[in-house]
């Protein structure tokens, strides 16, 4: 079945005809993938979202696509991100995490610098449902405040950006009231690319584009601090765009109104 599966990959490649540039003035790129729309999220109204560990998922249509990465920022590995996003004119969504963000704040600084969305992952990446719900919180805030010092030099228990992430997708209910009292919108995943264990970049790109097809669409989970996500990444935004994927970008729905 994973030959088999391969194989349909492989000739899905070969055979999809490439679709009209979204990114026209993608500098130096004419032929990028590009973002196609922008979705404002607002945490007052939106559920917890991505079908892996809730019932909903955000609403995309068929094909539609948000990249996400958690971890970082990590030296080396996300300026790889970085650079393959940019070449093809792609915005992002990074969860990180504030330990990474006060260890390296220029790199923080520079996710935001080129237009991607600063979202959160606690401080240190604690199992947050094994903790008392008093810890938990106080974690995440650490982890809000960590990373809005490092990115925009002053921070605290509101974050700027209200996008969340529990790692290793361990939430509560108790967790999840106390976000949703705060606005503060929670995101799962709807595949992702278990670049968690080691295997290849080559083995990484074909599993993803497996589950891609398989699901369609959807919000897809990364790590930048994994060196062949890195690797996999420029090949697997020129598959998105020969098998007629688009990038939606995620951000704060009053990032969009202005407010």
């Amino acid at each position: 079945m994973a030959t088999l599966n391969r194989t349909l990959i492989s000739a899905a490649l070969l055979t999809v005809t490439a679709i009209p540039s979204l990114a026209a003035d993608c500098a130096g790129n004419p032929n990028a993938l590009g973002t196609a729309r922008t979705l404002a999220v607002d945490p007052a109204v939106t559920p917890a979202v991505g079908r892996k560990h809730f019932p909903v998922t955000l609403p995309l249509a068929p094909k539609e696509v948000v990249l996400t990465f958690d971890d970082g920022p990590w030296p080396g590995t996300t300026d790889a991100v970085l650079k393959a996003l940019r070449a093809e004119c792609v915005k992002a969504s990074f969860f990180m995490l504030g330990r990474n963000a006060v260890a390296h704040p220029g790199l923080a600084k520079k996710v935001l610098a080129e237009g991607h969305t600063v979202a959160h992952h606690t401080y240190s990446h604690p199992l947050l449902s094994r903790m008392s719900l008093a810890r938990a919180e106080a974690e995440m805030d650490r982890g809000f405040a960590a990373v809005d010092q490092a990115v925009y030099g002053n921070g605290s228990r509101a974050p700027k950006t209200p996008f969340f992430r529990f790692p290793g997708f361990a939430s509560s209910r108790a967790l999840l009231d106390v976000l949703a009292k705060r606005r503060i919108a929670v995101f799962g995943a709807d595949l992702w690319a278990s670049d968690w264990n080691r295997m290849s970049p080559q083995h990484e790109r074909t599993l993803v584009l497996q589950r891609l097809i398989h699901a369609g669409g959807g919000i897809v989970l990364f790590h930048d601090t994994k060196v062949q996500t890195a690797r996999m990444l420029p090949d697997f935004l020129r598959d998105l765009k020969r098998l007629g994927y688009r990038v939606v970008h995620i951000v704060p729905a009053a990032h969009v109104a202005g407010r």
